[in-house]
């Protein structure tokens, strides 16, 4: 459960909080909903992505039901660090494409004072945990797992299972790509990738190779 921090101002640290789940759980959405509390309340807000994600827009920070807020696309971490000077809110969408630097920068900024909202996928689509995301959460004071619906199942869903056969491991995409799925319908889905990839050798050749 997410409980907001009193604002102790005998004490000048920040925070962070993590948002994470599978593809189409609301992460961006419950990210900008927060930011946009921030924005109303004056508070000085910036709010970052990765320049490799421009499925939607290029700038703007956009959810899968195209609620979106402002934001300045950066190659790397240590943009951040420089661009979030003097800022009291720090936003960061898609965290799982950044380096490893992004841990450095979060607890940075949340030395100093900022309130840091992070959102980001905490697995890939082979169940793995992705990049930065475990040590984020780890050194974060709240942590949100949000959930989507299985579209075979229709229960709670928490993995990201990507219908292509790209074995990238950054590949973005929308629901032609991506679906969530519930640990029983991932665990059956993989296995039946698995299978494809046995391959099945008849009892001629196996005695064709005992004879060479």
């Amino acid at each position: 459960m997410f409980l907001e921090n009193t604002v102790n101002p005998k004490e000048q640290f920040g925070w962070i909080e993590v948002i994470c789940g599978s593809m189409f759980s609301g992460k961006t959405e419950e990210l900008i909903r927060r930011l946009k509390r921030a924005q109303f309340a004056k508070q000085k807000v910036e709010i970052f992505k990765p320049i490799v994600d421009i499925r939607y827009h290029e700038e703007m920070v956009v959810s899968h039901d195209a609620n979106e807020i402002r934001s300045t696309p950066v190659p790397a971490a240590a943009n951040i660090r420089l661009l979030a000077d003097g800022c009291d809110v720090v936003g960061i969408d898609e965290a799982q494409f950044f380096d490893d630097e992004i841990i450095t920068v979060c607890n940075d900024l949340a030395n100093k004072g900022i309130r840091v909202l992070v959102a980001g996928l905490d697995m890939d689509f082979k169940g793995n945990p992705f990049g930065p995301m475990p040590a984020l959460m780890a050194t974060a004071e709240y942590v949100t797992k949000v959930h989507a619906v299985c579209t075979r199942t229709g229960n709670l869903a928490n993995y990201s299972f990507r219908k292509s056969n790209n074995d990238n491991l950054v590949m973005l995409g929308e629901t032609e790509e991506y679906e969530p799925l519930s640990r029983a319908a991932f665990y059956k889905a993989m296995l039946k990738e698995k299978v494809k990839t046995i391959k099945v050798v008849e009892p001629e050749e196996i005695e064709k190779n005992k004879k060479d």
